[in-house]
């Protein structure tokens, strides 16, 4: 029973960071890469699970430099001192309010079509988080056992999306390449790869145990770029590029890629599990950026473990869903931003950035280090930073 209690978190731990990963940015994947074609996006891919793993193994790294319960406002406080500090807190509210504008959007957007239309997409939202935000009050421990259920739901719809809709692929499709129009998703990419501000939550979850840590932040990555892989050689090989539900109209309209794969298919069964596909996916990145963010604001105000959960449940949950009445249809920007301005600087240059100061001017222990190559390494990944900040700019 002790062992199956061990991998039960270690699993958990995996699943956990699969699932904040793969979650609403998926969706958006194969609109945001369809100009630059199938053998382009996949190479994108790499370069972004490649530098994203890299990043999280940073920040894991700094954490052990912390004591228990630190999060990243800890850490730029820290190791880069008050204006770090401010810097962490202005990008972080950035980047995770557009994540959760993103995340209640969708879920808005996917009750409604559940519905058949009849739910708006205001009180489809508000029924979403009414439904799925308590979990989050509540705690870590109820969302890794929702989430391995959730995880379930994403695993089964997935393997059934693929059954009903790889019959249908039409493999000249995949064909098309544009290399500079395959760059330009590089954002949207970044977000869908962004687990990081999760690792100093699992830490403590895990007890401190560096090496289940690590397993699960390389396992839990590995398992979105398989399955990102094979949902674009799915979507990009059934949708056209051009046309009324073809990907380049879906992108003008900000859609995700659902809801023009069940109009162009015009089948009941590919509709109906896609839509819960894209349920499943939706929520288990919404737990696991939630939790993440309450953690973040618990530690940036200080909040005792104890007292009271409002003002940062308040900021999680309230504030996005009030901006998404105000624009039922900002899903894509939000992401967008999120990705080319939030993940690039907080999941990718401050761990960079942190890990630097740690190592170099702290003369924090090198016994922890994570990924070889020092100062080498950490300007190869920062240039990357500023190449993807450049294609955000221009």
């Amino acid at each position: 029973m002790h062992i199956f209690h061990r991998m039960g978190h270690l699993l958990g731990g995996t699943l956990l960071v699969a699932g904040t990963s793969i979650g609403v940015g998926m969706l958006a994947l194969p609109v945001a890469t369809a100009e630059g074609g199938f053998f382009p996006s996949i190479v994108v891919y790499l370069a972004c699970w490649l530098f994203m793993l890299a990043t999280g193994l940073l920040i894991l790294e700094a954490c052990l430099w912390m004591p228990d319960g630190a999060n990243l406002i800890t850490l730029a406080t820290r190791l880069l001192g008050k204006g770090g500090q401010a810097f962490c807190w202005v990008v972080y509210l950035f980047l995770f309010t557009c994540l959760m504008i993103a995340h209640t959007a969708a879920g808005g957007s996917i009750v409604s079509q559940i519905s058949g239309q009849t739910i708006p997409l205001w009180l489809g939202s508000l029924i979403y988080i009414a439904i799925f935000s308590p979990a989050v009050y509540l705690g870590t421990l109820w969302v890794d056992r929702l989430n391995l259920g959730l995880m379930t739901g994403v695993i089964l719809t997935y393997f059934l999306f693929i059954f009903f809709a790889a019959g249908h692929v039409n493999t000249s499709l995949l064909t098309n390449m544009n290399w500079s129009k395959a760059w330009i998703a590089l954002p949207i990419v970044f977000t869908a790869f962004g687990y990081q501000s999760l690792i100093p939550t699992l830490l403590s979850y895990l007890k401190r145990d560096v090496k289940k840590v690590r397993f699960t932040i390389i396992c839990g990555t590995a398992i979105p770029f398989v399955i990102y892989v094979i949902w674009e050689f799915l979507i990009l090989g059934i949708l056209p590029l051009e046309g009324t539900n073809g990907l380049l109209d879906a992108l003008q309209k900000g859609k995700n890629a659902v809801e023009p794969l069940g109009q162009f298919l015009n089948i009941p069964a590919v509709n109906k599990v896609g839509q819960a596909f894209a349920f499943f996916t939706m929520t288990t990145s919404m737990y696991g950026l939630s939790i993440a963010f309450m953690d973040f604001l618990s530690d940036g105000f200080k909040l005792k473990k104890r007292a009271t959960k409002i003002l940062p449940y308040s900021i999680v949950f309230i504030l996005p869903l009030i901006i998404t009445w105000i624009d039922p249809e900002i899903f894509l920007h939000a992401l967008n931003y999120a990705g080319g301005i939030g993940v690039a600087l907080l999941l990718g240059a401050m761990p960079i950035l942190m890990v630097w100061a740690g190592r170099y001017y702290k003369k924090h222990s090198l016994a922890h280090e994570q990924i070889p190559g020092g100062k080498i390494t950490l300007c190869i990944l920062m240039a990357f930073v500023l190449f993807e900040l450049y294609i955000q700019l221009t």
